[in-house]
């Protein structure tokens, strides 16, 4: 096998089908049903919130929404202005990995009053970094061949490649996926702070993670619609049943992710005048090791559910490519 080659992509297709099919309407429609029923049979147990009640692991998930927001105008910028179309794989490599950096840098330069009052490798904003890292990078570095053969997806803008998947992307996913976990943490911890523990809060805790999971891959399947270097051979098909598929990263990732650093919930406030801003953690915090097992550990899994569906569905998956490669630079 070479380690290294060039080749020329080839154009990418006309954009059709963009917007979602009539479908996807009446899958909407069935999520939330199941969600606010579930939702109407709990017991209270306070009135909830969704900020975490540790301190430092607050500051670290506002740091987080905030600078979404800076990624994600950036990004609609460049969809709206059409400024990709002037990008060869160093500015793909130059705006992807500069828009990921901040979140890379952050438990190094901006910890935060709290996050000072921690250890470097205890603070909770360098294990969450780490497990999106790794996490993402599995993402990219397997998870996409199966896109490319169940979906019949493709990256055919120009770029430098790692077994076949653009430098650039593997930046990208780190910090979509840095957003998505902190905003799905929010929700289940709304949901574990507002009701009683039982049968009925497990069932909807999990079809939160459901919903959230499907929501998550079709919105950013959408947000992507008018940008053509990323194409699907339907994507029709890609809204309705690539939504699901690729859901499956996020129904193992969601509640893996959210129990970082959390506290148990005997030690949480059932109401908020009960909250209490802990300025350390309020139970010793798990090894950095096993933050890193954890990581790994859900990119194993999410791996076989893939690989389960891709067996349901018969494709072969074919797994080509070098080491590395560039596309068109």
């Amino acid at each position: 096998m070479l380690w290294l080659s060039a080749t020329k992509p080839s154009p990418p297709p006309a954009a059709r089908d963009a917007l979602p099919p009539p479908e996807q309407a009446i899958i909407f429609a069935c999520l939330f049903a199941g969600l606010f029923g579930l939702i109407s049979v709990q017991r209270k147990r306070g009135k909830g919130y969704w900020l975490p009640t540790c301190a430092e692991k607050r500051e670290y998930e506002v740091w987080v929404l905030l600078y979404s927001v800076v990624w994600m105008g950036s990004f609609a910028v460049i969809i709206a202005a059409q400024l990709f179309e002037l990008f060869g794989a160093l500015e793909y490599l130059l705006v992807c990995g500069g828009l990921a950096l901040p979140l890379l840098l952050q438990p190094f330069l901006w910890r935060g009053s709290e996050g000072k009052k921690v250890a470097l490798f205890e603070q909770h904003a360098m294990r969450a970094q780490i497990w999106i890292a790794l996490f993402s990078f599995v993402g990219n570095y397997w998870y996409t061949h199966y896109f490319y053969a169940v979906l019949e997806a493709r990256y055919s803008m120009p770029s430098w490649r790692v077994n076949d998947v653009p430098i650039a992307m593997y930046f990208a996913t780190h910090f979509y996926f840095s957003t998505y976990h902190v905003l799905a943490g929010l929700a289940l911890r709304k949901v574990t702070s507002s009701f009683e523990a039982g049968t009925t809060r497990t069932a909807l805790y999990w079809y939160a993670v459901l919903t959230m999971a499907y929501c998550t891959a079709f919105m950013e399947t959408l947000t992507i619609c008018h940008y053509p270097y990323y194409s699907f051979a339907d994507r029709r098909m890609a809204y309705t049943v690539g939504s699901a598929f690729y859901g499956i990263y996020f129904l193992v990732s969601y509640p893996a992710y959210a129990v970082i650093d959390e506290p148990p919930e005997s030690a949480q406030p059932r109401t908020p005048q009960q909250k209490v801003a802990w300025t350390t953690p309020p139970t010793p915090r798990s090894p950095m090791q096993q933050v890193v097992w954890s990581s790994l550990g859900t990119g194993m899994l999410v791996l076989i559910l893939l690989d389960f569906g891709r067996l349901a569905t018969r494709t072969p998956l074919q797994i080509g490519g070098v080491a590395f490669e560039a596309t068109d630079v």
